[in-house]
């Protein structure tokens, strides 16, 4: 009879033990050098060069962060609600959520479905954001009032309804296309 020293458990895996498990949580980590100094990323590059050409073209100060005229002209729905710690946004651009000093993004094609929540008691809004790799991301936000959830919940919609695709429409397009046929047969 044979026995095994050891665990036969596979190492563990996930968010808990690698933030860069989850899409959007954090940025990739840098390459190295051989030297073990961190390699300068071809993004960081490019913006060096192009930053004597900025200097000379914008009077933004640094500290500014210059948006591009696209987001600026954004001018459909917005969704924004935050209190103390969370924040949540979403604009045709996609939904981002913030908890403390963390951040995700996600763009609409890479977004399943959006959920919102309202406790029973109390004053937390919950939303939460689920990709079609089954995961979801919900975060909290306490409201200054439960009168606030009937707004939210009507900006959301409107946000949703102006930007997010669920193929809905394609299905009943082609059922109504199918009934058609059915009818000239």
């Amino acid at each position: 009879m044979e026995q095994r020293i050891g665990s036969s458990s596979q190492p563990l895996e996930g968010a808990g033990f690698d933030p860069a498990f989850i899409p959007g949580l954090t940025s990739p980590a840098s390459a190295r050098t051989k030297d073990g100094e961190p390699a300068e990323e071809p993004e960081a590059a490019e913006a060096e060069e192009a930053a004597p050409e900025a200097e000379e073209t914008d009077t933004a100060s640094p500290a500014e962060p210059v948006e591009p005229e696209e987001d600026a002209a954004g001018d459909g729905p917005v969704f924004e609600a935050s209190d103390r710690r969370a924040r949540i946004v979403a604009d045709r651009r996609g939904v981002r959520l913030c908890l403390d000093d963390q951040e995700c993004e996600f763009r609409w094609d890479e977004i399943g479905a959006v959920e919102t929540e309202t406790a029973r008691f109390g004053k937390r809004y919950t939303v939460t954001v689920h990709t079609p790799d089954r995961r979801w991301y919900p975060i909290e936000i306490e409201a200054p009032a439960r009168s606030r959830f009937a707004e939210w919940d009507e900006q959301l919609d409107a946000v949703l309804d102006a930007y997010f695709d669920d193929g809905v429409q394609d299905g009943a397009a082609e059922s109504a296309e199918q009934d058609a046929e059915k009818d000239a047969d």
